[in-house]
């Protein structure tokens, strides 16, 4: 098969937003949800829904957006890709949702209680019809993650992925690494050494 390609990085972490390895935007704000909310606001972003998602798929989409700023191609919808994967799932929203159920169990909340929702979130965005996957790791295995975006664009009509590590903990700890990735030919050749290079940063 042709080479695939790491067209471009995003990564939000610790109060800051890397644009390919650049730090693009940072604000203080202790609060994550607040954090997010700014950074959306920042880059502005218009997308009332985003307001009604929980933190996990209002990071995924942030970065889904950041990786796709760019993206002019002419795509039929099933030609993109999304493989996800944390080791956390979804337990923010799942411990919000058992608040809930002493009182009266939320609705709004009790729908993200799956980690794949993120996904459909930024396939509703985007209008995106391709293949998905959300794994749960114990670890970023980058190697697995090469090789499972390889065999999609072998054995589908793929040509363009969205493949991630994003993560919110019970703690409000967050993490991201989108990596957009096409055979369109940019520097950075899709491996296991780039991505845990990129992951490190």
């Amino acid at each position: 098969m042709n080479k695939l390609y790491i067209n471009r990085h995003i990564k939000i972490k610790n109060n800051s937003v890397f644009i390919d390895g650049k730090k693009d935007f940072f604000n203080e704000e202790e609060n994550l949800l607040a954090f997010l909310k700014s950074t959306y606001k920042n880059y502005g972003i218009k997308y009332a829904k985003f307001f009604k998602m929980d933190a996990l798929s209002k990071l995924g989409f942030l970065a889904s957006e950041l990786a796709l700023i760019d993206n002019n191609k002419d795509l039929l919808p099933e030609q993109t890709a999304l493989i996800f994967a944390n080791s956390s799932s979804s337990l923010n929203t799942d411990f919000k949702y058992q608040k809930t159920i002493n009182d009266v169990p939320s609705p709004s909340v009790f729908v993200y209680t799956l980690p794949n929702i993120v996904i459909g979130e930024i396939c509703i965005r985007n209008m995106f019809r391709g293949e998905t996957m959300f794994f749960v790791q114990d670890n970023f295995d980058a190697k697995f993650m090469c090789n499972y975006t390889k065999n999609i664009f072998e054995n589908t009509d793929t040509k363009q992925t969205l493949l991630a590590w994003i993560e919110v903990s019970e703690n409000n700890e967050y993490h991201v690494d989108m990596y957009l990735v096409s055979e369109d030919k940019s520097e950075i050749e899709l491996n296991e050494i780039n991505i845990k290079n990129k992951f490190e940063l």
